[in-house]
């Protein structure tokens, strides 16, 4: 997807605060790095006006290859260090590897200070060489939270020496990230940044247009979200996406997980989203949360088993015109579904619902894999939830393909009207009853298997009689 000026600003590491999507305010920037991307700027043939601190921009930006190619320069990088004095001065974007300055900017905006780094010049790993007052064991918390796992470090005389096993793309994408995160998140423990970051994600998500037959665009975010944290991905035929991934060896359940990706009608262009407090509203039309609290909630999945204990397999569904027929689910190829033992959809409204039929005379599952997610739930404190009929979802189509299926509650409320509403909190709280259900794979197995034998003996008896 393309980037906007202020992505692209970020994920090179200059500090401009956005006034509008294409005017900043560049007073919080030092005069050298301002300097150097007004330069930039003008490499890039772009008209710019730059008027009492404040820098107005066309409003459509350049590509991310025509930005890379205006601030890189031969011998970029070289001589970093000579100058910098730690904790007091600010780096300098010309004097950074290309690739790295983003993450170093953002560093040292969080109070992380860096004595050198290197982007690695597609030879070798990029590293960043950081104070020796840091605390290195709260940046190797954020670094995994915001889902990398190929980031090392090791203890030097002076310093701390981070090793980032990522390419090019992904450093910046980690910058990116790192700007989201502010100073005072920082003494309010992992939790809390992980919750302001899925927070981030939600809202990014409900801005994204995609009523049912146009989910293009929001189909093209969430494959690039997912593409990272997956072994494999496609686009059906009728326009699903799917994915599937399998963790350390595979030795264990296969999970599906599934949110659709379209919205009952269009967001409303130039909407707002309200906030107040934990509970969302729009400024006009329907606020979009049924069904992209649960896509939200699948790609914060996707991320967090990226380093977690999990051994099986997962397979994503993320489904077009949910809404005008359970189009998309109905048209799924057979053979992604082969060999699924459970799945767990993530569109309902409401908080705590754990739904096992359609209106109680269609099954979706064996009332122990409801019970699993009670237990679950009251082990991980998390109250509130409870098995319930429900209506027609997802779900019901993979229940009619003999898997075991709950639909979760995702936070929202008043769907498909103008009152509709959001309870991040709640929203926040399903994705952690999922992550307790991965981290209790042992027991899911358990009673997934004690479900087939059950089944198995009802099928004999039914035969005998």
């Amino acid at each position: 997807m393309k980037k906007t000026w202020n992505q692209l600003f970020m994920r090179q590491g200059w500090m401009l605060a956005e006034k509008e999507e294409n005017v900043f305010d560049c007073r919080r920037e030092t005069g050298v790095n301002l300097q150097f991307l007004i330069k930039s700027l003008k490499t890039a043939c772009v008209e710019l006006t730059l008027k009492d601190g404040e820098l107005t921009l066309p409003v459509v930006p350049i590509s991310e290859e025509e930005w890379l190619s205006a601030v890189d320069f031969e011998g970029r990088g070289r001589g970093e260090g000579l100058w910098f004095k730690p904790g007091v001065d600010e780096p300098k974007v010309n004097e950074l590897d290309t690739y790295i300055s983003g993450i170093v900017r953002q560093l040292n905006r969080l109070g992380f200070y860096t004595k050198g780094s290197c982007d690695g010049h597609k030879r070798g790993a990029a590293h960043i060489m950081l104070t020796k007052d840091c605390d290195i064991e709260k940046i190797s918390g954020i670094l995994l939270t915001l889902g990398n796992r190929k980031i090392f470090w090791r203890e030097r005389a002076n310093s701390y020496h981070l090793s980032l096993h990522l390419d090019r793309t992904q450093l910046l994408d980690l910058a990116e990230k790192l700007s989201l995160i502010k100073e005072d998140w920082l003494v309010k423990g992992m939790e809390f940044i992980r919750e302001k970051l899925f927070q981030y994600r939600v809202e990014e998500l409900l801005m994204i247009p995609g009523e049912s037959g146009n989910e293009r665009e929001v189909r093209s975010y969430v494959a690039n979200k997912l593409t990272p944290f997956v072994d494999y991905l496609t686009i059906d035929r009728t326009g699903n996406l799917l994915a599937e991934k399998v963790y350390n060896g595979g030795n264990g359940p296969v999970i599906l997980l599934n949110a659709h990706l379209d919205t009952v009608f269009e967001i409303e262009e130039g909407r707002e989203i309200i906030k107040n407090g934990t509970l969302w509203t729009s400024s006009k039309g329907i606020l979009g949360a049924d069904d992209r609290a649960g896509v939200a909630i699948l790609l914060h999945i996707a991320e967090h088993l990226q380093h977690s204990s999990f051994k099986g397999k997962v397979k994503f569904i993320f489904t077009v015109e949910e809404e005008c027929g359970l189009v998309g689910a109905n048209h799924v190829d057979g053979y992604f579904l082969w060999n699924t033992d459970a799945a767990i959809v993530v569109d309902r409204r409401g908080k705590g619902d754990i739904v096992t039929s359609c209106g109680g005379y269609i099954p979706f599952c064996h009332p122990l894999y409801g019970t699993f997610f009670e237990n679950t739930a009251e082990e991980e404190g998390l109250a509130g939830w409870a098995v319930t009929p429900g209506g027609s979802s997802d779900t019901r189509v993979w229940a009619l393909h003999g898997i075991q299926s709950v639909n979760l509650s995702a936070g929202y409320y008043d769907e498909h009207t103008e009152e509709e509403s959001l309870d991040v909190a709640a929203c926040y709280r399903t994705a952690q009853l999922i992550q307790g259900v991965f981290e209790r794979r042992n027991e899911l197995r358990k009673v997934l298997r004690d479900i087939k034998r059950k089944e198995r003996g009802s099928d004999i008896l039914s035969e005998a009689l």
